[in-house]
Order: C-alpha cells, then structure tokens, then sequence
C-alpha cells in the first residue's frame, strides 16, 4: 500500500467522520465546524487526483466565505428563542428504516462494481489552472463576465437591504 493510498483512505475516514459530526452535532455551530473539516478531506482527495486548482477554490470559496455566512446566520438566530420540538417516535423509526434500505442499496451497488486496479497516470494536465483559465477565458468569457455582474449586483442588493433593516431597527 503506497503513500498515496494512505492519504485517500485517511481523507475519505476523515470526511466520513466530519459527515457524520455534521448531523449528529446537537449545537449548529459545532456542525459548521465539522463541514469546514469535510471540505478540507475533499480538497485533499482534490490534490491527490492532480486537481490542485479545485482544491484551493474548494478551501477559500466554501471553507472560507461560505462557512462564514453560515457562521454568521447561525449567531443572527436565537436558538433559544424556539425549542426544539420533541419528535414522534414514529417519524425516528420511519428514518431508521430508510437509512438502512439506502444501506442495503449501496453495499449491493458496490458490491458488483469492478475491483480492477484503477491507475493514475502522472504528468496528465487535466486539473491544472492554466488548462482552465485558457478554457474559462477563451470558450466561456461571457457567462464568466455575466455571472461577475450577477454577483455584484448581489452584493449590493444585501449592502441595500442590511441598511434598511438597520434604519427600520433604529427608528423602531
């Protein structure tokens, strides 16, 4: 076993574990964290498939901005301000049930998928950033610029409405 087959089953344990923190985490905060771990094992599967350009996107664009938005929402709203409402022991059993017929569904998937050694063949170009800027700025210039505009425009519509909140707050 090689030093690249440690690190995939290291990462693919540690993304299944963060998974599992994720929804079993009785605080949200503490599953934010647990999903800023996941994204990490995920960028690491990225290095090792030579997709090092995905990897630092996946790191500053989700693990980065997006988990502090949700950082952020999760301190905006009280929790204490609603409990959690006691759940029929029905609906538990309904979810178990589930969770093990999706279960039985992948192992009988898995278990008639070829077992053949699948090769990584080194110097391959596909993943590297100089591939994708010439693609992204040659062949899809125009939904780039267009999707630039749209985000922008986002930004300053939450720039907008977070000032009228504050305006109503403050007069109210």
């Amino acid at each position: 076993m090689g030093t690249t087959q440690i690190l995939f089953w290291f990462l693919s344990v540690l993304a299944i574990v963060g998974a599992i923190g994720v929804i079993s985490s009785k605080n949200p905060l503490y599953g934010v964290l647990w999903l800023i771990i996941v994204f990490f094992a995920i960028s690491g599967h990225y290095v090792l498939m030579n997709a090092q350009f995905l990897a630092i996107v996946n790191i500053i664009v989700y693990a980065g901005a997006i988990m502090v938005l949700f950082t952020f929402v999760i301190m905006f709203i009280d929790l204490n301000e609603h409990p959690e409402i006691p759940k029929n022991i029905y609906l538990k059993i309904a979810g178990l049930i589930a969770g093990l017929c999706l279960l039985i569904v992948l192992v009988a998937a898995l278990s008639h998928s070829p077992t053949g050694n699948i090769e990584m063949k080194n110097g391959t170009n596909v993943g590297l950033i100089k591939y994708l800027g010439k693609t992204l700025f040659n062949d899809y210039v125009v939904p780039f610029e267009i999707s630039s505009v749209l985000f922008l425009s986002a930004m300053v519509g939450a720039v907008i409405i977070g000032k009228k909140e504050k305006e109503i707050n403050a007069r109210g």
